[in-house]
């Protein structure tokens, strides 16, 4: 697919369509070749402008693009620009970073681009990633204008996991445009992934969920739902059951949202209760699990959220909690490779009750250090702080993710405490820092 894409890019001059399966790569698809599109500059040559926009339907997708791009060395500057945080301070990174490519939601772009923080004159590539999401119509208003204002635009790139009905005609699409088909004709589920039907003997399926979570033990799952209500609902239960969660939904803060996806993504959470807003541009690898608490709304919305399992060549399961009043969609049975499969929940009993003994702890947890890259931190020293400062192994340090202003360092569970009590004080690179546990 990656190869394809890069030769209908580069090798015409107009607009391409990229329809391929979730965790298939996409996003270098068209990074390749925007790299031997775009011609380098340095930031303080006059003529540095943005060349190309990719727009995203949320933050976490720009947010992974812009690390990808960072990730492949190549010389082009990027940046992503999102909601929840103030506009002034994008705009002094922008005249800072002076980015080739800007990764950002249709209406912090379309904010930027009014007050001119962005030039819309030197754009001459649109990528719009998920774009039948991009182009819904709770989208189009705020689409239909940021197309409009880009006078010097040339090539239009769309990608997805999942095909719109139709694309609107304010995009523009050039009729000599290119198709990259990568989807499968009648297949929505990867044949490696495995379907079950776990049935709820009550109309609430809490303690159903509950079974099945430890059944799977500490394998890596999400629970998706269709309403944050419910999302807060599902984890502060399962907290009390004593599992180690992240849940996930748009009504959560910025910060929130990225110490949720941190602690699942490096191990420090088995679980992440989530609505679909999970269900795109989230490449966390070895998911293993997808349990549908709440059955999927659409096919697209399926197709997404079972996306997030088994990518690349890797295995995943999804299981449908049914009660009685529920069946699996149509829209799943019809196109799955592989039969549905009974699934019935495992525990072990202790006095004729399931016990909490068996809750599967993660491995992983996760620290907050209130320093960054603007404090000139790198992940060397992150780890030489905690090997020498906090008295641990080099092996017993997880991921490590250096934000601007602050780090987040995943480490043994076992260790947080020594860690925590041994760096009190302490300063790292001469600095003085908060330490913390994110919970």
């Amino acid at each position: 697919m990656q190869q394809h894409a890069v030769e209908a890019i580069t090798g015409t001059d107009g607009d391409v369509v990229i329809l391929s399966p979730t965790g298939s790569g996409k996003t270098l698809a068209y990074l390749l070749p925007l790299i031997q599109l775009i011609e380098t500059t340095q930031p303080s040559d006059k003529d540095s402008q943005t060349s190309a926009l990719v727009i995203t339907p949320g933050r976490e997708l720009a947010l992974q693009s812009a690390d990808v791009l960072k990730s492949l060395g190549c010389g082009l500057r990027g940046m992503a620009c999102y909601g929840g945080r103030p506009t002034m301070d994008e705009h002094r990174i922008l005249k800072e970073v002076r980015p080739h490519i800007v990764f950002g939601t249709p209406g912090r772009l379309n904010d930027h681009l009014d007050k001119d923080n962005i030039s819309r004159y030197g754009i001459r590539y649109l990528i719009i990633d998920e774009f039948d999401k991009c182009l819904e119509m709770g989208f189009q208003a705020e689409m239909s204008k940021l197309l409009k204002s880009l006078p010097g635009l040339q090539r239009r790139i769309l990608l997805s996991a999942t095909n719109a009905e139709q694309i609107p005609q304010f995009v523009n699409m050039s009729k000599k445009g290119t198709l990259v088909d990568f989807l499968p004709e009648d297949e929505q589920t990867s044949e490696r992934v495995t379907l079950y039907e776990v049935h709820s003997p009550q109309k609430d399926k809490l303690e159903t969920l509950r079974n099945l979570l430890l059944s799977v033990g500490d394998e890596s799952s999400i629970v998706f739902l269709n309403y944050r209500d419910s999302v807060e609902r599902v984890n502060e239960f399962l907290r009390k059951q004593g599992f180690t969660t992240s849940h996930f939904h748009g009504g959560l803060e910025q910060r929130q949202r990225e110490d949720m996806l941190y602690k699942f993504a490096n191990g420090s959470a088995n679980v992440l209760v989530a609505t679909d807003l999970a269900s795109r541009g989230l490449d966390i690898p070895n998911i293993r699990n997808i349990i549908h608490y709440h059955l999927p709304e659409s096919e697209e919305g399926y197709i997404h959220r079972v996306g997030r399992t088994a990518r690349w060549d890797a295995t995943g399961r999804t299981f449908f909690i049914l009660n009685s009043e529920e069946h699996i969609p149509e829209f799943v049975i019809d196109h799955s490779p592989l039969n549905i499969e009974h699934y019935e929940p495992t525990q072990k009993m202790v006095n004729g009750q399931s016990s909490m003994v068996n809750v599967p702890a993660p491995k992983m947890a996760t620290l907050y250090i209130g320093k960054g890259k603007k404090d000139k931190l790198s992940k060397g020293d992150i780890v030489g702080f905690l090997c020498k400062k906090g008295g641990i192994e080099a092996g017993e340090i997880g991921r490590i993710d250096v934000k601007d202003r602050y780090t987040y360092a995943a480490i043994r569970r076992e260790k947080v405490q020594q860690v925590l009590n041994s760096v009190q004080g302490e300063k790292i690179k001469g600095i003085k820092t908060i330490v913390e546990k994110v919970r």
